[in-house]
């Protein structure tokens, strides 16, 4: 069974969230932090060996009092993040163990993701070496100059959202931040193409969307019923087949 480390970037600096204190990563979604909802869907596969949060410096001292029993009980590393995303994953590789064979980045701030995306993603990569979700963009997408004025309709066929986790084998992904220099991607499949490494793309869900401002926490919360459900094994009383929630 291959291995795989989880790193969860949550060093943004939340300039678009507006309503509480906090960053978007540790703010409440339906009584649970939203960096939680997404770590938790990682650390009990059998084939995770390392989940890693990638965290500000200015954020560490409360993260650590305030999550204490969380992150001990999860088995979940801190790393001190850098001034962008990519220096934050590059800060969290270089701390992954050697024995993972594969490392899968996922955004803190998705909490909407569901085991078998996950299950997809992670098939697939071990298939082709490199994999992420993403969903077919189906709107009319526009550029547009000065913030207001359309200058074109972009032809959308072929286009697709990338979304989260992002998995990689390791050794391409280490060769990949090792040819990176200057350059500031967006995410890690972009360094992954700039390196000649091929990136498959899983079909992923409309669902799985970042919250960036307050409002997508409001949509996260509304959300949170539509994941897909686990199947329970077996039967657990003489009605079971009453339930709704067996097939």
């Amino acid at each position: 069974m291959a291995k795989f480390a989880v790193i969860l970037p949550a060093a943004g600096r939340s300039s678009r969230f507006a309503g509480t204190a906090r960053k978007k990563v540790f703010a409440e979604l339906q009584g649970r932090p939203v960096w939680l909802r997404s770590a938790e869907m990682f650390v009990n596969r059998d084939d995770v060996i390392q989940t890693l949060i990638v965290i500000a410096a200015d954020d560490e001292e409360w993260f650590r009092e305030k999550f204490r029993p969380n992150l001990a009980f999860l088995d979940i590393e801190i790393v001190i993040g850098g001034a962008e995303r990519a220096d934050s994953v590059a800060q969290a590789l270089a701390r992954v163990k050697p024995e993972a064979d594969f490392v899968a980045v996922h955004d803190a701030a998705r909490p909407l993701i569901a085991k078998e995306w996950i299950a997809n993603v992670f098939q697939a990569a071990e298939s082709h070496g490199a994999a992420i979700l993403a969903t077919p963009i189906t709107s009319t997408v526009k550029r547009v100059v000065d913030q207001t004025r359309i200058q074109e309709t972009v032809p959308r066929a072929d286009l697709w959202a990338a979304q989260t986790p992002q998995v990689a084998r390791r050794d391409w992904l280490l060769d990949a931040f090792a040819k990176r220099g200057a350059f500031q991607p967006t995410d890690e499949a972009q360094l992954l193409e700039r390196a000649r490494y091929p990136v498959h793309v899983v079909p992923g869900s409309p669902l799985n969307f970042k919250i960036t401002a307050a409002d997508d926490l409001k949509m996260a919360s509304a959300c949170l019923d539509l994941l897909p459900k686990e199947k329970l094994a077996g039967l657990l009383h003489p009605f079971a087949d009453e339930d709704p929630r067996w097939p």
